[in-house]
């Protein structure tokens, strides 16, 4: 009998998906026969993409990932899926029994923490997968990203150059339009949960 494929679930916004998500990402490929990548609405977030907009973000980002050898393929393991359900609901739905979480610093694992307690309460048989950031990648979130892009700051060391055009458009649009302005003055700084 073939053993059972194991598949692994790495669910986040990607509002925008940076190098850290990358990490995280190729590195989870170790540990699993096939990773989806879910990408969740969470319009309760203000995302600065569309769902649409960030699906093919994540899309793009993945196919150009490298994998640990030159004929290790991360696109063929990796899919990218939406979803709007609960994390659990979609992680049973496609049928993996790992869910794939990163941690950039020790005020992450407190949220961390109780969300795969509930997890474990809701469904004992998925198990919840901590990975550290790497080093280069552990400051990286995606509202510093959005913050220093909206204040014309340089973010090519935080996300790939497709990204870095994608932000640097949005950003162009929103100061022809007034809404740099707008939502600089409206924004105050709060605790992100560490799924960005």
């Amino acid at each position: 009998m073939a053993p059972k494929e194991r598949i692994g679930v790495y669910p986040g916004t990607f509002d925008p998906i940076h190098r850290g998500h990358g990490d995280i990402i190729r590195r989870a490929t170790r540990m699993v026969d096939r990773l989806v990548v879910g990408v969740a609405i969470n319009a309760g977030k203000g995302p600065l993409f569309t769902f649409e907009e960030r699906l093919a973000m994540v899309r793009e980002e993945i196919a150009h990932l490298e994998g640990d050898g030159p004929n290790d393929r991360l696109s063929q393991r990796v899919e990218v899926r939406p979803f709007d359900n609960l994390l659990m609901d979609f992680t049973v739905s496609v049928g993996a029994r790992v869910i794939i979480r990163g941690l950039r610093a020790v005020s992450d694992f407190e949220y961390e923490f109780q969300m795969a307690g509930m997890n474990a309460i809701m469904n004992p048989a998925v198990e919840t997968v901590f990975l550290m950031a790497s080093e280069r990648q552990q400051f990286i979130a995606s509202r510093f990203v959005k913050e220093i892009g909206r204040l014309g700051g340089d973010v090519s060391h935080f996300v790939s150059p497709r990204v870095a055009g994608q932000l640097r458009d949005r950003f162009a649009l929103e100061r022809k339009n007034g809404g740099a302005a707008r939502l600089m003055q409206t924004f105050k700084p709060e605790p992100a949960p560490p799924d960005e």
